[in-house]
């Protein structure tokens, strides 16, 4: 059996990385997102085991002295981390794996990891990543300014990436997610795995056949 393939993606706040991997994930067979250990709070409408695993900073601390995280980094004062063992298992099975993690995080799974690909996503502006942090109304202007600031900072991180997706158009940019992950499962040493039976077949030498 073939190994899945894990890939990593990131982008700044409301450059639109949650919504087109949903909607990958909905649109491909065989791809699925890693839940990630968080200690931030637990926000109105997600669910525990599903959006995140919510933990508490102590139990967090010592599951890292215990090395049980492929990666984990400290973002926004908060704790993220993605179990080792969970990744693994799904990708053993030939499964792809996505990890929606930030350049921190990206660069500890690089670090162990080489194969992984990556992913950056960014916004066709800066005018507009700000209106679509705006559009949420949720946030007072202080906070979306800090948020801009960070999303700089994070977006001047796209070069360690192997693809940049530029999310102007939705559509689009899905279209180009769909592209990669299929161009990978469609290399050379995936494909012998996958289909060594079929190539075996097709190679035989049955009498009679020059």
């Amino acid at each position: 059996m073939s190994q899945g393939t894990l890939f990593i993606i990131s982008a700044p706040s409301g450059a639109g990385k949650t919504s087109l991997v949903r909607e990958l994930i909905e649109s491909l067979d065989g791809i699925q997102v890693s839940v990630s250990h968080t200690t931030r709070a637990q926000r109105e409408g997600e669910v525990d085991g599903v959006n995140y695993h919510f933990t508490d900073p102590a139990t967090f601390e010592a599951m890292i002295e215990r090395g049980e995280f492929f990666e984990h980094a400290c973002v926004f004062g908060n704790y993220y981390g993605t179990s080792r063992r969970s990744v693994q298992t799904i990708l053993d099975v030939g499964q792809d794996v996505i990890l929606e993690i930030d350049w921190q995080g990206a660069r500890q799974v690089r670090e162990q990891m080489p194969e992984a690909v990556s992913i950056f996503i960014l916004p066709p502006s800066r005018e507009e990543l700000e209106r679509r942090l705006a559009g949420r109304g949720t946030d007072e202007h202080a906070v979306i300014a800090k948020r801009m600031q960070e999303a700089v900072s994070e977006m001047s991180h796209y070069a360690e990436y192997d693809y940049l997706v530029i999310n102007d158009d939705f559509t689009t940019a899905l279209e180009e997610l769909q592209a990669l992950v299929i161009s990978r499962r469609l290399t050379r040493h995936n494909m012998q795995h996958r289909h060594a039976p079929l190539l075996a077949a097709l190679l035989s030498r049955e009498p009679g056949v020059e």
